[in-house]
């Protein structure tokens, strides 16, 4: 992977996913407890041996640009000339923002040169899976290919949310269909499914430079990978798919797309499950982040009606439980909920206070909210509505600009005992 560079596309608005990335960009979305959902992909680059990425932020990127910034920077040895480097738009050879996935690319053409690599990767970093890029380039380096794509079988019903491939038996790309409403196109290799593009493709750096600057002098282009890029040098250039290795180890692949709420949340109750799908605690290829030094988490008081404990549930540092119940939850860094309170099926981000004898199911509570004592939340979706934003699904989101929540609880709302 020494002649590889990673380009990894992190600018994404994520409008699917508000209101959690109303003040934060998709990838800098909490997932299962202490991590962003860029580590995934980041942790895939550094357990591939990539150890070279650009990460081309854009979209309200503060939070996202300190996270990479603290806790991956550290990662790398930069003496040894690997880097894990973020590129904000710098109009260098434009004066737009990134107007599509290739364009993003291409106006950071410069910064990609002076690297010299021999292959670029391109990667998303919205996405939860496991997966070894090394395999993609090998197979990349024997079959000969210009440019690789990886793929995952998919249900024919699922093709318009993904870039449909048309694969041959040996492996080649013979068409590929972004987002088509249906296709006849199957997998040679399983007849009841369609082979879809994940979003990854790993060019050589010969052909890849030549085909963005091509696309950036159409007026006509949308300036994307899989509307423009691929289809346009289909034909031109040897052209191969990859099938994608899971590396999580489990019967059925896992790869999710959690760029809608329900998803996102689907996600992590598979995190808080008994025998959870993703696998974190896999030693064998170890999920990093950004960590900050909290206290261990704990669990107060076990007289009945006031016990401080968490059921199939992920608690982070930081933590106190007092004299309260979790059930299949997920609580990030530095969450407090007090005496006789219950919260049941939902995730809460970092800083939250939860007050005495409240109610929570089926939320997402957003950072530094603070809940006041006795408030009920996912128990009535009419009420509900008139404070919060509330998906079709019925999952609640509370984030901090509610009215409800102009008087943030002080400590002097607290009661006594109750393990601050």
């Amino acid at each position: 992977m020494k002649d590889t560079l990673g380009v990894l596309l992190a600018g994404g608005a994520g409008e699917r996913l508000f209101p959690l990335t109303r003040d934060r960009a998709k990838p800098a979305v909490p997932f299962a407890g202490q991590y962003r959902i860029i580590d995934i992909t980041l942790s895939n680059c550094i357990n591939s041996g990539l150890r070279r990425v650009y990460i081309l932020t854009q979209y309200k990127a503060l939070s996202l640009n300190r996270h990479i910034r603290e806790g991956w920077g550290p990662v790398v040895a930069n003496e040894l000339g690997e880097f894990i480097e973020i590129l904000s738009p710098m109009q260098r050879v434009s004066a737009n923002w990134y107007m599509g996935t290739a364009d993003a690319v291409y106006q950071n053409i410069y910064s990609i040169g002076p690297e010299q690599p021999r292959y670029v990767i391109i990667l998303s970093g919205d996405h939860i899976y496991k997966m070894n890029y090394a395999r993609m380039l090998q197979q990349h380096q024997e079959s000969g290919a210009d440019v690789t794509l990886a793929t995952l079988p998919i249900a024919p019903d699922e093709v318009s949310r993904f870039g449909v491939v048309e694969v041959a038996r040996n492996g080649e790309v013979i068409g590929f269909i972004e987002k088509p409403e249906q296709t006849d196109v199957r997998s040679p290799f399983n007849p009841e499914m369609v082979d879809a593009s994940m979003g990854i493709y790993l060019f050589n750096t010969d052909v890849l430079l030549p085909a963005l600057i091509k696309d950036a002098e159409d007026p006509h282009s949308k300036h994307d990978f899989g509307h423009d890029i691929l289809p346009g040098i289909l034909g031109k250039c040897r052209m191969h798919a990859f099938n994608f290795v899971d590396e999580n180890k489990q019967t059925a692949y896992y790869w999710r797309d959690v760029g809608t709420l329900d998803a996102y949340y689907e996600a992590n109750m598979d995190v808080a499950s008994i025998s959870p799908t993703f696998n974190l605690y896999d030693v064998s290829w170890p999920m990093r982040t950004r960590v900050r030094q909290y206290p261990p988490a704990k669990f107060v008081f076990g007289e009945p009606g006031r016990t401080g404990m968490a059921i199939n549930s992920v608690i982070s540092a930081g933590c106190i439980v007092s004299g309260a119940v979790v059930r299949n939850s997920v609580l990030s860094q530095d969450v407090r909920i007090n005496s006789y309170a219950e919260v049941d099926s939902s995730i809460i981000f970092t800083h939250v206070n939860i007050g005495r004898h409240c109610r929570i199911r089926r939320a997402i509570i957003d950072r530094d909210v603070h809940i006041p004592e006795g408030t009920v939340i996912g128990y009535d979706p009419v009420e509900d509505k008139k404070k919060y934003f509330v998906s079709p699904s019925g999952l609640t989101v509370v984030t901090r600009d509610y009215s409800l929540y102009e008087n943030p609880v002080s400590p002097e709302f607290l009661q006594p005992g109750d393990g601050w």
